[in-house]
């Protein structure tokens, strides 16, 4: 949540800057010189890496969540109704509302009443 405000908030901040730098005072035709300042050498050097920054985190976070919701977890679900509990793994992905979905692929519906409890697996399955 925080990276999409943040990124949010980078896309403000550069239209901010675009919307300005266009409200310059536009000099006539017959007096603009072909500087140094507008050289299309200089505006590659700058566009074309940050296309490249931005690809790469994009790259990042799609590869970091697809990490994360793929990690096995173990959860406890406990019944106060029938003083039990009982421990699946599960992927964080699989974890629904009212449903979770163990990695043997066995979908459990969970009532109003149950709690869970979710920790860390202690083993790693490839």
């Amino acid at each position: 949540m925080l990276t999409k405000l943040i990124v949010t908030l980078l896309v403000i901040l550069a239209c901010v800057m675009y919307i300005r730098s266009g409200r310059a005072k536009k000099e006539s035709p017959a007096l603009v010189s072909m500087g140094s300042d507008s050289s299309p050498l200089f505006s590659k050097l700058i566009i074309y890496p940050m296309i490249a920054v931005s690809m790469l985190a994009t790259a990042a976070f799609w590869g970091w969540s697809w990490y994360d919701d793929n990690t096995i977890v173990e959860v406890t679900i406990s019944s106060p109704v029938e003083a039990m509990s009982t421990t699946y793994q599960v992927r964080k992905k699989d974890i629904e509302a009212q449903r979770i979905t163990t990695i043997d692929g066995i979908q459990i519906r969970l009532s109003n009443q149950e709690r869970i409890t979710v920790a860390s697996s202690s083993v790693e399955l490839p």
